[in-house]
């Protein structure tokens, strides 16, 4: 995971290559909310391609969404990334074949992932929120697959196709929709991306 220090091409180019999957921190916002209701009714109504391929997973435990980002990110790299075996491996074997809420609920019973994942927090610097807290913020991840560009965001109904991508331009393509994040709500200041990069 690489710090993305600014989403212009001069500071995009100093992340190493190829970039698997961009997280995106952001503040969670009444604009979040309008936005969400909004972008799900449109696809709702006009419907969206979206790939088989696309490893998608609802988010039903509170506080979980670095977790269910980096789920997503890793999920949706297998063929890049050569998990062994462990907690997440056997999670993403045993989800595979489930829908999106189902793999929600076993992901809320994956004591190994949620112990490791309350084990990280209580290593971070500053006190990790109790799991059941309100928390103002949130991730989401972006993946290439299939020749698409997904936003997945536990919190949505599906994931959102933003259109084509590569691998070589997932990086470039996920800043653009940031940047939306972003312009949506000009008075904040606390977005953070990060990549996942192959390098």
């Amino acid at each position: 995971m690489v710090d993305v220090y600014g989403l212009d091409s001069d500071l995009l180019a100093t992340v190493p290559r190829p970039v698997l999957a961009v997280l995106l921190l952001f503040p969670c916002s009444d604009k979040y909310d309008e936005h969400k209701a909004i972008q799900e009714a449109e696809v709702s109504e006009k419907g969206q391609t979206v790939s088989d391929n696309v490893y998608y997973l609802k988010q039903v435990v509170t506080n979980a969404c670095g977790t269910i980002a980096l789920i997503h990110s890793v999920a949706n790299n297998a063929d890049e990334i050569q998990l062994g075996d462990g907690h997440l491996k056997q999670f993403l074997d045993d989800s595979q074949a489930l829908n999106p809420d189902e793999k929600g609920e076993l992901l809320q019973k994956a004591d190994g992932i949620i112990n490791t994942h309350k084990e990280l927090a209580l290593e971070g610097q500053t006190e990790a929120p109790d799991a059941n807290d309100p928390v103002n913020f949130h991730f989401v991840a972006f993946v290439h697959k299939d020749g698409d560009l997904y936003e997945l965001d536990g919190r949505k109904s599906f994931p959102i196709n933003h259109g084509p991508t590569s691998s070589e331009t997932l990086l470039e393509d996920a800043a653009k929709v940031c940047k939306q994040y972003m312009e949506r709500d000009p008075e904040e200041l606390h977005f953070t991306v990060v990549a996942l990069t192959a390098a």
